[in-house]
């Protein structure tokens, strides 16, 4: 028989367990629930034949949206943990959920895939909303803190701003198929420039029908721009993903989709004043070019008239000068270049030009005794009769 003392069983126990419910699943009613004040939230898991101690300390319990109450049933994950001081054992939880929530959840990541598929969230077909809208619709509750907020902001920021109100439920049965009648109302009304689909806080089930399929369809199908503002929960709703803009809250959808009235006023007078300094520019313009031309009696245009003409005849005298003195210089220059090719100027050396019936001699062949030549000579020239032809000896 194996001898323990009190710590090493409960070490060997805490080993055994913990080796073997080191990640569970546990479903139970909550009871006995205890904040503390380090944050740490201590309870009870039970059913109908057992009881299970269970904590789930402050760095996992921050992520839970809503703090379980007593009677509240949930799935509790975790594992197994030993107390050697008492001797007990616990459930040390790492996240819990209400029961059935994780269905839900599956079901909304179905839903979303699905549309998403069919681009309803795609940023491309996202409008922006007007800078200055003419009236904004609002799909809310009558009776909610969402649509008070929303009419003291844009009050606040413009006050002579239209509101048009189609109430719809938010929260229950229903509310999905009320929200999107309140959108279509509002588009056949169309009379707003843009709407504010939302509610104020609450839980995931309180928000639970802006992730309905009828809403999404009913968002994306409005032919008005779209601004969601559903809460103040962390997690973002398929209306909100659908929608053209999404606020944090009804008070931020209204400030986003109201121009404030000073603002736009003052921006309103700067544009003005810009036009009056413009045009002011402008005449000044116009006058400095309008002083610059006057108008002159006919005298002294025709007085004009002729200076100008006689500055014009002086050019063209210029200009013919030039073209005269530049065509003489290129005919002496020609002329210089004839009197070099002439056979004249060879005559001035004595040499003589002999020509028989018109045509030049070159030959004395060609001619006969008796016949007549002419001889012309640097100056003049003499008529002769051959007397005798002397031909080379070749």
């Amino acid at each position: 028989m194996e001898r323990f003392t009190v710590s090493e069983l409960t070490g060997e126990i805490s080993a055994l367990l913990g080796g073997s419910f080191d990640d569970i699943e546990v479903e139970g009613e909550i009871s006995g629930m205890k904040a503390h004040g380090s944050g740490h939230w201590y309870f009870c898991l039970k059913d109908g034949d057992a009881v299970l101690n269970a904590a789930m300390f402050r760095n996992a319990n921050v992520r839970v949206r809503k703090p379980p109450r007593d009677g509240d049933r949930v799935i509790a994950r975790g594992s197994i943990d030993v107390y050697p001081p008492r001797g007990s054992y616990s459930l040390v939880v790492r996240a819990l959920q209400a029961s059935g929530e994780g269905d839900l959840l599956r079901k909304l990541e179905e839903l979303r895939a699905r549309l998403a598929s069919e681009g309803l969230f795609d940023a491309a077909r996202k409008r922006p909303i007007p800078r200055v809208p003419r009236a904004i619709g609002i799909a809310t509750s009558p009776s909610g803190a969402a649509l008070h907020d929303i009419v003291r902001v844009v009050r606040q920021r413009f006050p002579a701003m239209p509101i048009f109100l189609a109430p719809c439920r938010v929260q229950g049965d229903g509310a999905g198929a009320d929200i999107a009648r309140a959108i279509g109302l509002l588009n056949q009304h169309a009379r707003s420039d843009v709407i504010i689909v939302g509610r104020g806080g609450g839980s995931a089930e309180d928000l639970w029908c802006f992730n309905e399929e009828a809403v999404v369809r009913a968002v994306v199908g409005s032919r008005i721009p779209v601004v969601s503002a559903v809460g103040h929960e962390v997690d973002i709703s398929l209306s909100d993903l659908a929608a053209d803009v999404r606020a944090a809250t009804p008070s931020h959808a209204a400030e986003l989709v109201t121009p404030v009235r000073d603002e736009l006023a003052a921006f309103v007078d700067s544009l003005s004043q810009r036009l009056r300094l413009a045009m002011k520019r402008r005449v000044a313009h116009q006058r400095d070019r309008v002083s610059r031309v006057r108008l002159l009696h006919p005298r002294q245009r025709v007085e004009r008239g002729r200076i100008r003409l006689d500055e014009l005849d002086e050019r063209l005298r210029e200009v013919a000068l030039r073209g005269l003195v530049s065509r003489r210089a290129r005919l002496a220059s020609a002329a210089r270049h004839l009197d070099v090719l002439s056979p004249l100027a060879v005559l001035v050396r004595g040499y003589a030009i002999v020509t028989h019936e018109g045509l030049a001699l070159t030959d004395a062949s060609t001619l006969a005794a008796g016949d007549r030549i002419d001889v012309r000579l640097s100056r003049g020239g003499v008529e002769a009769t051959v007397a005798r032809v002397f031909l080379p000896v070749e």
